[in-house]
């Protein structure tokens, strides 16, 4: 075997070395948690790393009706509806800076982008004043607001190089056929960028089912306390049951976990359509 053969064997063998580690220190935390989800409090603090000796979903069940289905609906009903708004707001964006000669659009692109220099901790103090005296503050429709407004800048600025190479021939032709901008936009334009879209689509929905921030800061004591909040809760109030706080994280892990491993492939594939262009 040659040096250079050989080399190349010993840099494989490296790399897959590597990669099982990862995997090992990804996932066997995940393990971990799930399986002493099953457990009792004596099993768990008996052996924290044995299989659980009654495979019991009780501690699911304590989790769920001490608040988790709760939880989990708002999480779900803010995230929906922020990654719809947020996605339409900016692709809208990225058409009109895009598609339309319209006057300072440098300056309007430079805007937007810049909003991307926004640190959210910079902002808090502001929006807590601005939210109470709105009236939206403690409720559903400043977390919608949030969620929406600090991800504008980075989904305008992904759609936008996706849109940017796109031929200009099919808005001079829809136009010739008598299509208006929003004809043009959404029947055409849209379903163009259905890569970066699905990309921008799993990232909103990635961010906003973890964001903790804002959703401490802004629903402090609220009935609309999303999952990480409410999991804080969960385990102040029920710390001695650390099998049901272990459910109610598996719990909110799933639908992410889900997520990830079908759409993983469509986040990078958006990704370097967009950013590569």
């Amino acid at each position: 075997m040659s040096r250079l053969s050989f080399a190349g064997a010993l840099a494989r063998v490296f790399m897959w070395a590597f990669l099982l580690a990862l995997v090992v220190v990804v996932v066997y935390p995940l393990l971990w948690m799930v399986l002493n989800g099953f457990k009792t409090n004596a099993e768990l603090f008996g052996d924290p790393f044995a299989l659980p000796v009654d495979w019991s979903f009780a501690n699911y069940a304590k989790a769920w009706n001490r608040g988790v289905s709760g939880y989990l609906t708002t999480s779900v009903l803010v995230t929906v509806t922020s990654t719809v708004a947020t996605v339409f707001v900016s692709a809208w964006a990225a058409y009109g800076l895009t598609r339309v000669d319209i006057p300072l659009n440098k300056v309007f692109t430079g805007l937007i982008l810049g909003g991307l220099m926004l640190a959210p901790t910079v902002a808090l103090v502001p929006l807590v004043k601005m939210f109470q005296s709105m009236g939206l503050y403690n409720s559903f429709w400043a977390l919608l607001i949030l969620y929406t407004a600090f991800r504008i800048p980075f989904t305008t600025f992904l759609i936008r190089a996706y849109m940017i190479d796109l031929p200009r021939e099919v808005d001079e032709a829809a136009e010739m056929d008598g299509a208006r901008r929003w004809t043009a936009f959404w029947r055409i334009i849209l379903p163009m960028c259905k890569p970066i879209i699905t990309s921008v689509v799993l990232l909103q929905i990635l961010f906003t089912w973890n964001e903790y921030l804002f959703a401490m800061v802004f629903t402090s004591g609220s009935g609309v306390q999303t999952l990480p909040v409410g999991l804080t809760s969960l385990m102040s109030k029920h710390g001695t049951e650390f099998p049901v706080v272990f459910a109610g994280m598996v719990i909110a892990a799933v639908p992410v976990v889900l997520l990830f491993l079908f759409g993983q492939r469509y986040i990078v594939k958006g990704l370097a359509d967009g950013i590569g262009k």
